[in-house]
């Protein structure tokens, strides 16, 4: 028994002594990692319903948004609004103009290119954003209108 103990133990002492004089050495390594965007995008109507009951006289329809980025630290996240087809109601759509006000941060105000797509909101870097835009709709013919539209989030 004596024996075996001895044969278990040597090649253990064995090993450490190698181990021990072993030369060690160390490096520096860069990685360089790549993540792509991510976006995420909530709002709570893609239908603008607009209600005109005097000629002119704006009628308004409100979009509440949520949206969500990751990106680079430099990096620019856009909101943009397209619409899905022109505002018409009566002889011509150059009777309507639609524009937008925005409010938070980051918003934009402006009108709303008929084809298309218009930016109404930038912000550098990731984050969460919320806001609201309020699109109004001027036009010469009383009426109601729906205005289906498209919202786009996007980050290099």
């Amino acid at each position: 028994m004596r024996f075996l103990s001895c044969l278990l133990v040597a090649p253990a002492v064995l090993s450490v002594a190698a181990i021990a004089s072993a030369e060690s050495s160390s490096a520096t390594m860069v990685v360089a990692a790549t993540f792509s965007s991510r976006t995420s995008l909530n709002v709570s109507t893609e239908m603008l319903e607009f209600t005109v009951g005097a000629p002119g006289a704006p009628a308004l329809a409100a979009v509440d948004f949520s949206a969500r980025a990751r990106t680079t630290s430099g990096g620019q996240v856009v909101l943009s609004v397209e619409p899905l087809q022109e505002v018409q109601h009566g002889p011509s759509a150059s009777e309507s103009a639609l524009t937008f006000a925005g409010a938070g941060e980051g918003t934009l105000s402006g009108a709303v290119a008929p084809t298309g797509s218009t930016v109404a909101g930038r912000w550098t870097g990731s984050g969460q954003h919320q806001g609201r835009l309020v699109f109004a709709l001027r036009t010469t013919a009383t009426g109601e209108y729906s205005v289906p539209v498209r919202f786009v989030l996007t980050a290099p």
